[in-house]
Formats: structure tokens, sequence, C-alpha cells
């Protein structure tokens, strides 16, 4: 009897292991891809029907558009707050800032040279899109596509976030609770981002149906197209550009770290977000034998401002977009965008929606007519996050490693115990030291708006 109620007791006592819920943004991307799938099958066997369902899709983008200004204000503001703060860090905040400036620009860049190789999207000839035409649609439609808000002119406000930004920095401690309200607000700006983004079947739904009902097979095809190109130029990113820097500086090869990395990549394949990894990324980075000031600067600073992933997304959607409506972009409209994106791309970490709203604020600012063209990035958008993401995380993985050996903070025997298998990562160590209030101060996590 004893024995029986030891047995009970030891059962009670025995945690039962939960089994895991899928996280709500699995099912926005589930529902994300049913619809796409819906809306290319309508367009297909009912292309009148589908023709009609484009409403849905410009009520989306008018959405999109509507949280364009309040993105672009909050991130930009506080984006200048962020890159002073790291300034003062001395030779590592320099220094990383510096690298990361250089990276996406060369990520932009190249993002710009494989769209005009491939030219993404070319043959559609969708209609332009212009904002003072009425559509052929019932007053019903007029009337709820009429209670969403205009959208604020993008490069005034970013002229006003710029100044702003610089102003608070003069104020000095006088305008840190200004940059902290700033920060609060964008906190809300983002929640009405994350609702919006709740609509993203809809409206993929809708563009996707109107696009392969007015072009057919092929608007499928150039959408592939742009997928595969995109993951191709991403994983070549990461091997020779990232790999290349990485042999040469620190005499490390790429895929010995990203083996070392393997369980984070899971975790971001598995959340479309490389901000999940954010912990696991400092934790990984100190034991790999970065010390701790320059790992504490450079992973929550690259998170906000190396972007690689995003700065590619960024330019090649938007060749894409150009060449589907018929108007491509010569190369000074590209150079402008691509100076825009440089600015504007360091809003865009973290967050579902941030990248497709800067998308969408390059191309207001420089080609208004070419907006309606974002509809089709809607239905496909969620299929490139995961490059995106991955993409981000390796660049600011091997970013560590190279400010690393460039300041001469890097111990390269850890490194290569690290990497060799001897000398494995502890992962209930990693979960006690950090994330542990009485042990250790959580580093500070910056305020992050793309994903």
């Amino acid at each position: 009897m004893t024995s029986q109620r030891g047995e009970s007791a030891a059962l009670a006592a025995t945690p039962v292991k939960k089994r895991k819920r899928l996280d709500k943004s699995h099912y926005l991307y589930i529902a994300v891809i049913v619809a796409v799938v819906l809306g290319a099958l309508v367009g297909l066997m009912f292309p009148e029907a589908g023709k009609s369902l484009k409403p849905l899709g410009d009520g989306f983008i008018k959405l999109i558009k509507m949280m364009i200004g309040p993105v672009i204000f909050c991130t930009i503001v506080l984006g200048i707050g962020s890159i002073a703060k790291a300034a003062t860090v001395g030779k590592v905040g320099g220094l990383a800032l510096g690298y990361f400036m250089v990276m996406s620009t060369f990520a932009l860049a190249i993002g710009l040279v494989v769209g005009n190789l491939i030219h993404p999207g070319e043959g559609l000839k969708l209609a332009p899109y212009d904002p003072n035409k009425k559509a052929a649609t019932d007053s019903t439609v007029d009337f709820l596509l009429g209670i969403i808000p205009g959208d604020i002119p993008v490069l005034p406000t970013l002229l006003a976030a710029i100044l702003v930004g610089f102003a608070l920095q003069r104020m000095g401690a006088q305008g840190a609770p200004i940059l902290k309200a700033v920060g609060y607000g964008q906190a809300l700006v983002f929640r009405i981002l994350v609702m919006i983004m709740w609509l993203a079947p809809v409206g993929a739904f809708g563009a996707i149906a109107a696009v392969v009902g007015a072009t057919g097979v092929q608007a499928i095809f150039s959408m592939a197209t742009l997928m595969v190109a995109f993951y191709v130029t991403c994983a070549l990113f990461i091997v020779v550009i990232l790999g290349g820097l990485l042999k040469i500086v620190a005499g490390v090869s790429i895929f010995r770290l990203m083996k070392y990395l393997g369980r984070e990549y899971l975790l971001i394949f598995s959340t479309s977000s490389s901000e999940a990894a954010l912990p696991r990324l400092i934790a990984k980075m100190e034991h790999l034998g970065v010390s701790k000031p320059v790992v504490g600067v450079t992973v929550p600073t690259g998170y906000s401002f190396n972007l690689d992933g995003t700065a590619i997304y960024l330019t090649m959607a938007s060749l894409f977009v150009a060449n589907a409506m018929g108007t491509p972009l010569d190369l000074g409209a590209q150079v402008s965008l691509l100076i825009f994106m440089i600015i504007a791309s360091k809003g865009a970490a973290g967050v579902t929606g941030a990248g497709l709203a800067t998308l969408a604020a390059g191309l207001q600012a420089h080609a208004p007519q070419l907006l309606g063209g974002v509809g089709m990035i809607v239905g496909i958008d969620r299929f490139m996050s995961e490059a995106r993401a991955l993409t981000n995380f390796t660049g600011n993985a091997v970013a560590t490693v190279l400010i690393g050996t460039w300041v001469k903070e890097i111990d390269g025997g850890q490194v290569e115990r690290v990497l060799s298998g001897s000398e494995p990562f502890n992962e209930l160590t990693m979960i006690a030291g950090h994330g542990a209030p009485e042990e250790e101060a959580a580093p500070e996590k910056p305020v992050l708006a793309n994903a």
C-alpha cells in the first residue's frame, strides 16, 4: 500500500509535458498560403469574378499606406537616438555602425543588380495606380474604402523625423522623456500594424485573384521567379560575401559557424523572425569567445541597423512591382530609391508588416503610380520572410565575429574549441545565465520595427 502511495506521489510530482501549441503567427502564415492558392484558382477559373475582387486588395493597401507616416516617423526618431547611444560606447560602436551602413548599402545594391538581370514581373503590364481615379465600383465599396484615412506624405515625414531626432540629441537629458514617449508611440503604431496584418489573407486573396484574372498563369510564374531569385540571392550573399569576409578577416568557415547556430536557424525558420533568437545569439557569441562588451553593443545594434536580407528584399521587390506595372525604373530613380531605402530600412526589423510598409513608403515617395503593385507582394511576402530573417541573423552573427577580430576582443582558441565541438554550448547554463534578473541584468533590447 505504501509502495502504491509512493508511486502515485512520484507520478503526481512528475511534470506532464504539455503539447506545444502553434503560435498565432503560424495561423496567419497558413491563412495567407491558403488565400494565395484560392485567389490564384479563382483568377484562373473565373477571371471576371477574380478581377471584381480587386477592392479587397486595394483596401488592404490603403490600410498599409495609412501606417506609413507613423512608422517612418517613430522608427527614424528612435533610430537616430540609437545611433547616438551606440556611438558613445566608443571604438566598438563606431566600427559596428560603419560596418552596418556599408553592408546594408552593399546588400541593397546587390538586390538592384539581380533585379536588373532577371527583370522579375516583366510582361504583366498591370494598370498603374492612380489615387485620383474613381474605380468602377458600387457605392457600398466606395463608402467602405472611403472610411480608411488618407496617407501622409513620406519625404516630408522623413525630414521632420530626422530633425526631431537630432533635436532630441541636442536636448540631452531633457529629451529623454520625449524619446521614451516616442518609443511608446512606436509600440502603439506597430500594435496597430500587427492588427492590420491579420487582414493580409483577405488582401492577398483579392489582389492575387485580380492579378491572375487579368494576366492568367503568367502572374504565377512571375511571382515564383521573384521568390526563387530572392532565395538564391540570399544564399549566395551568405556563402560568398559574408563567408568570404569571415574567412579572410577571422579565418573562420561560414559553414562551421552556421552549424554551430543550427538550433537558432530552426527557431527562426519556425517563427519567420530573427528577433526570437536574439537572446540565444548573445549567449552563443559570448560562448564562442567574443568579449561581452563587443557582443553587448554589436548584436542589439545590428538587429536594428544590419538588415542584409531585408535590404535585398526591398530593392528586388521594388523592381518587381515596377516591371509588373509596365513602368521600369531608370538608373537615376533606382539610385534615389536605394538612398531612401538605406535610411528607411533601419526601421524594418522584428515586426510583421514593417518591411511591407517600408516597401510601400519607398514606392510612394519615388513612384506613387506603382503603389497598386504592392498587392502582389502581399501574397508572396510571407514566403520570403524566412529567407529575410535567416539572412539578417547570419549577417549579425558574422558581424559580431568580424568586429571582435578587428578590435582584438575575441579568443581564437575558444573559437576553434567551440566550432570543433570539443567545448559544446550548455543550453541549461544559457537559460540560467540569460533572462534571470537576479543573476545578471539582461542586455538592453532595442526597439525593433521586419522582418
